[in-house]
């Protein structure tokens, strides 16, 4: 009995030992398993705390401007280009409310944006290229909005509007754009607008990119005066990039308006009667060498440059006669108005007075080939006569007799090559007449200069060259008693020593000489047709230039009124023959025009 409780007893204890093991194994685990998740839980706020610490501190600058990009946008605002006027203020260039699709760049990924271009492409009619090597310019990561599209027609924000859920990163926004009120009228001197090549970009960091300047004409010219300051919009916008509030503005500066010499009324006559054929007139005032019109065929339309350019179009220009070239700063044989120089190096040289007689023949020979009259041979005539009839027997007698060398002196004298400054005028693609000499013609042609190139100088064949705009200044100097006026445009460099005019060096004798026989072209010569009553007595001198293999050039330059002269005027007409009968006419509209002007505006 007392063995088996002991027994009892013995096992009782073993068993409540064992469960205080168990239970303090248990303790134990639950100390390491709270251990560890202490540890656990210490790793992932030690985790936390560096990785906010690397943030906010460490990286907190960089992250906090990452940050500010998404959420803020700096918006560049177009400066309105200034306006281009004439004299009188009347508009050549100007402006107009459009619509332009800016996109951002960032707004999408590349593989997105070439799916987005291929869908824009539809409603623009742009090439999906087009648009992505914009954005490819700019960058896919940049936070700055890229012009793609300028003047969107109707149709075209209609669309985009409509499908606005498609183009995330896509916005229209409202804006000034070129317009020409005038369209083709003076275009080559106005010239056109475009965004800036990267050429310009290179050549001027402080453009932003879709920057509009000039290309050609006072565009280009007085780019800098018309473009004024771009401004800028910072804005903070939402995840979605919808504009959430206005943080700053830095407001753009307007262009300066820029005023020419031109008057659009001559102007408008000038082109209308060159009817868009190949030539040029050009008008001078004769006091101050401010150009009152220069017009010049084939012309274009600048318009179209001011928007997204259709293939037709840009076709239609390629098949005109290279509008873009401005003849009247081009080169011609100036054929018989050029024996206004040819008198006044005859007068000048002493050989040849204004008193002179000389006797005129149906032909001259010289080493053995004929150089034919303008007519049958008018007998013993002077200046006068000489010039009423054209004679080029007497002009050979005088040219031969003073020299190409002194032919070519009263030519320059009197504007013909680089005495008349084009970099005062200031357009583009000018180039200055030819007077080669004996020595010239050696160096250029390696050629040995022979009598007959100065029989064919003397009536401004051959070799020699003038532009309208050269010859305008020459007949100006016979209008205004012997100063050879500067050419220029702007409307502020009129009346200032730049372009004050300089005397040529021709005596009152010879000037006067020179002025009676044009006026005697027109009272009873080859230019008679502008002396029927319907305008004031002009002065002016008729040329047939010879084009080899075409027909010849018809040229007219002339002054009016023959008493106290305001204007000079040359005319070139391309293969339409007699001056007398295609350019003087064209002379006749314009003094028309010029004479019924109010006098304010003259």
């Amino acid at each position: 009995m007392n063995m088996a409780s002991g027994l009892f007893l013995g096992s009782g204890y073993r068993g409540s030992r064992t469960h205080q093991l168990r239970e303090a194994e248990q303790r134990r685990s639950r100390i390491y398993q709270a251990i560890v998740l202490m540890l656990v839980v210490t790793s992932l706020m030690g985790g936390y705390t560096y990785r906010l610490f690397n943030l906010q501190l460490v990286q907190g600058e960089q992250n906090r401007k990452r940050a500010d990009n998404n959420r803020i946008r700096l918006v560049p605002m177009r400066a309105e280009r200034g306006n281009i006027t004439d004299r009188n203020g009347k508009l050549l260039a100007a402006n107009r409310l459009s619509r332009s699709l800016y996109l951002w760049p960032k707004e999408q990924k590349p593989e997105e944006w070439s799916r987005t271009a291929k869908k824009l492409s539809d409603v623009l009619n742009i090439p999906a290229a087009e648009i992505l090597k914009k954005l490819q310019k700019t960058g896919y990561k940049s936070a700055m909005p890229v012009r793609v599209g300028t003047a969107l027609s109707q149709s075209a924000f209609v669309a985009l509007a409509e499908r606005a859920a498609e183009f995330r990163g896509v916005e229209v926004r409202p804006e000034a754009s070129r317009y020409y009120p005038q369209g083709n009228l003076a275009s080559q001197i106005v010239g056109y607008i475009g965004e800036a090549s990267a050429e310009q970009l290179l050549e001027n960091p402080d453009y932003p990119m879709g920057m509009i300047v000039g290309q050609m004409g006072i565009e280009r010219m007085a780019n800098k005066e018309l473009s004024g300051v771009w401004g800028r919009r910072l804005i903070e916008v939402n995840a979605v990039g919808e504009e959430l509030r206005q943080m700053g503005v830095d407001a753009p500066t307007p262009g300066t308006p820029v005023r020419l010499t031109l008057d659009m009324q001559l102007q408008k006559t000038a082109e209308a009667a060159l009817a868009q054929r190949r030539g040029a007139v050009v008008v001078l005032d004769v006091k101050t060498g401010a150009v009152l019109a220069m017009a010049s065929g084939p012309s274009f339309d600048p318009n179209i440059f001011t928007r997204q350019i259709k293939t037709s179009e840009w076709e239609r220009l390629q098949s005109l006669d290279e509008p873009f070239i401005n003849r009247a700063l081009q080169g011609y044989p100036p054929g018989s108005t050029f024996k206004i120089v040819t008198a006044a190096a005859g007068m000048q040289s002493g050989k040849f007075p204004p008193d002179t007689y000389l006797f005129s023949s149906s032909a001259i020979a010289v080493g053995g080939i004929l150089f034919h009259e303008h007519g049958g041979g008018y007998g013993t005539i002077g200046y006068r006569d000489a010039f009423a009839f054209s004679s080029n027997t007497i002009f050979y007698q005088i040219g031969m007799a003073v020299g190409a060398d002194e032919i070519a002196k009263w030519g320059r004298k009197l504007g013909i090559g680089e005495t008349t400054d084009l970099k005062l005028l200031g357009l583009d693609g000018g180039t200055h007449g030819s007077l080669p000499t004996p020595a010239e013609k050696e160096k250029l042609y390696g050629e040995p200069w022979y009598i007959g190139d100065t029989v064919s100088m003397s009536i401004g064949q051959g070799l020699v060259l003038a532009t309208p705009l050269e010859l305008a200044v020459m007949v100006a100097a016979i209008a205004n008693g012997g100063y050879r006026v500067k050419p220029h445009i702007l409307a502020a460099k009129t009346n200032t020593a730049e372009t004050k005019p300089e005397p040529s060096g021709m005596s009152p004798d010879t000037v006067a000489t020179i002025a009676d026989g044009l006026v005697a072209v027109v009272e009873k010569g080859t230019a008679k047709m502008l002396n029927d009553g319907s305008i004031p007595l002009t002065a002016g001198k008729t040329g047939t230039a010879e084009v080899f293999g075409q027909e010849d050039n018809a040229m007219y330059v002339a002054f009016g009124p023959a008493s106290n002269p305001e204007i000079a005027i040359a005319v070139v007409v391309e293969n339409a023959g007699y001056g007398g009968v295609s350019a003087a006419p064209i002379a006749k509209q314009v003094f028309q025009t010029y004479f019924s002007l109010p006098k304010t505006q003259k």
